[in-house]
């Protein structure tokens, strides 16, 4: 089976909900997460803090260098994301839409890379 990044958005800019919604998306979440889990689909997830809370790390003209913050200006930022396994990319997307539904923000799904064949 493929394995599949499914990726969660969080706009910039947009209105932070209440605590109630918050809490709401948590339990749907939490949800989509038992049955993921149940259905053998599962392979890792997690959410992640702000942007701000990411340090970069670089190599620069041979020097190693961190700088704080996230390393793309942008305004849409991962703000989490499962591991999923899924036989192909249409069982990957009906697990993202249930993904979007319990989470309330936008999920990419993007395939891994095939292992390289020895």
């Amino acid at each position: 089976m493929k394995q599949y990044l499914l990726s969660v958005h969080m706009v910039e800019g947009q209105p932070a909900p209440s605590a109630e919604i918050i809490e709401q998306m948590y339990a749907e979440v939490d949800k989509f997460n038992t049955r993921i889990q149940a259905e053998g689909a599962w392979v890792f997830g997690g959410g992640l803090l702000p942007p701000d809370a990411a340090t970069v790390v670089r190599v620069q003209d041979g020097d190693v260098l961190t700088t704080d913050g996230p390393f793309a200006e942008t305004k849409e930022h991962l703000g989490g994301f499962w591991v999923i396994k899924a036989a192909d990319l249409d069982a990957a997307l009906a697990w993202a839409a249930d993904a979007t539904r319990a989470c309330g923000a936008p999920v990419e799904v993007r395939p891994f890379q095939d292992e390289p064949t020895d």
